[in-house]
């Protein structure tokens, strides 16, 4: 054996012990978590509860850095250019993983092969709610309105392209209805003119809505989840009301940079689902109306492939391009 291959050998050899060595003390600095959306939403909150949650398990402080913008684009391109060494990670939601790759005919990023995917976050039901002085009483009543009047009872939604949105458009293609779709910028607008009565319908999800649902302002016709919810015991899913299977949610997930390596992969991952998995995490995600969701980092790639799949065949087939 010659010295150019002992030295060869060596190398390797010292490669090895310096990245067994690097894996071993991961995490020993601070840590950024891409949210691409807004401080003060949903998705921020979620975020900062559980990188408070995994930071401490970790042993390091996980920084919330918002890049809000172009329906989730800005965030998930920077997680996906990142360095994939575990340092830089985020949230990637049904908009980011599920829905752009279909509205958009060009991104900049490639959900196929841009991101490791570490687990699910949580999950937002989604409910059929009307104004309250919508003579409808009941889903029932409500569907022989839709199809008595096809094109002329309104549906807000958070804006084109929106889980919101989507889950309008499966119901009518489901339910073979026509409801017209009132797009606005964000929910809070739109729920403020389905209070007002500007629009008749929409589907929600609980987190900004259940105060005004608690308070009287919307009427929940039905829930499009497989059992009923306890904060909303008494509102039947579409399933019991005869619309079988009909299930929608916005939800999201946590992904970091392509490459990123196993043992670090499974440390964030086994981090995260703790987290989900506590008593803290629960109770506050109980409060905003999210249901946790841990899952391995293989359950949530086939998890957001299954809904791409899905949802990708939903927008196509109601020809919703955003580009």
């Amino acid at each position: 054996m010659n010295k150019t291959l002992f030295k060869l050998i060596g190398a390797l050899s010292a490669a090895a012990l310096m990245h067994t060595a690097a894996a071993g003390d991961f995490p020993d600095r601070t840590m950024r978590w891409v949210v691409p959306y807004a401080a003060g939403g949903t998705t921020d909150v979620m975020a900062r509860h559980l990188a408070n949650e995994m930071g401490s398990s970790l042993g390091q402080t996980i920084v919330i850095d918002n890049k809000p913008g172009a329906a989730s684009i800005i965030g998930a391109t920077q997680i996906a250019r990142a360095t994939p060494d575990g340092y830089t990670f985020g949230t990637a939601d049904s908009g980011t993983l599920a829905f752009n790759p279909a509205l958009y005919t060009e991104l900049t990023y490639d959900v196929k092969t841009d991101f490791t995917f570490i687990g699910g976050l949580g999950r937002m039901p989604l409910v059929l709610a009307v104004n309250p002085e919508f003579p409808a009483k009941n889903l029932q009543e409500f569907m022989d309105i839709v199809r008595k009047q096809p094109g002329k009872v309104t549906s807000a939604s958070s804006g084109h392209g929106s889980p919101l949105h989507v889950a309008l458009e499966l119901f009518n293609q489901r339910e073979n209805v026509d409801l017209l779709h009132v797009p606005y910028k964000g929910s809070a607008p739109a729920l403020q003119d389905l209070m007002s009565g500007q629009v008749e319908s929409m589907f929600v999800d609980l987190p900004p809505s259940i105060q005004m649902i608690n308070a009287g302002k919307l009427r929940v016709l039905a829930v499009a989840t497989p059992t009923r919810l306890s904060v909303l015991p008494d509102v039947p899913t579409f399933d019991e009301l005869g619309i079988k299977g009909f299930e929608a949610y916005a939800w999201q997930g946590f992904v970091a940079p392509k490459d990123t390596p196993d043992d670090i992969v499974n440390k964030l991952s086994g981090a995260l689902n703790n987290a989900l998995k506590s008593d803290v995490i629960i109770e506050k995600f109980d409060l905003l109306g999210i249901q946790p969701m841990p899952m391995s980092p293989e359950e949530f790639a086939a998890f957001a492939k299954s809904e791409g799949q899905m949802w990708g065949d939903v927008i196509r087939k109601a020809g919703i391009k955003l580009d």
